[in-house]
């Protein structure tokens, strides 16, 4: 029987959250979380229950895995914040691997994390927690991905590379090798980082 899983967060990044779910086969998804506004509605097939309020019902209910489904550069707070909020309420945080990605057995993914379709993670390279690392990015060997970082759609983090937690790399960025990158670092779409 599947585990059940909790859903924190309905918008887009949601829906491809789901589609990622659903192909790794591993999780039933329970319900999602999001705006009062949005609950009741639907989002691919499974209805948004609640708001952030009232999550913990949920967790008494015996639904112990979530995933926090926010996507975006403004939401990397918010995502810091409910992921260390649901950890005090004892969920428990899979990291959730599309089939369709690629990643090495050398390298290391920590809870929360969700690889989306076409990404690759190769050798000796370590992804923190409540990441997003997503559709076709790569990141090369001997990287260190600090905890929540989004490494948006077709970047790529060439080799030996450290990210700082809470950082954000637009789509189609491209980062040279051996560099450190601070935390709370933000580059915009098509950035190419040398220095």
């Amino acid at each position: 029987m599947k585990k059940q899983i909790l859903l924190i967060g309905a918008g887009g990044h949601a829906r491809s959250c789901i589609d990622v779910i659903e192909r790794e086969n591993k999780y039933k998804i329970y319900g999602l979380v999001g705006l009062k506004k949005e609950i009741g509605k639907k989002i691919n097939g499974y209805k948004v229950l609640a708001t952030e309020d009232d999550i913990q019902k949920y967790r008494k209910k015996g639904v112990k895995y979530a995933l926090i489904t926010l996507g975006g550069f403004r939401n990397a707070k918010s995502r810091f914040r409910l992921f260390k909020n649901l950890k005090k309420k004892r969920f428990i945080f899979p990291k959730i691997i599309s089939p369709k990605a690629y990643i090495s057995k050398n390298s290391i993914i920590l809870e929360g994390t969700i690889i989306m379709h076409g990404a690759m993670i190769n050798s000796n390279s370590k992804i923190g927690s409540n990441c997003i690392i997503n559709s076709k990015s790569l990141v090369e060997h001997d990287c260190v991905i600090g905890d929540n970082v989004h490494i948006s759609t077709g970047a790529i983090i060439n080799g030996s590379v450290n990210i700082g937690s809470s950082s954000f790399i637009g789509s189609g960025s491209i980062i040279r090798n051996n560099l450190n990158l601070k935390k709370n670092s933000f580059f915009k779409m098509g950035s190419i980082i040398k220095k």
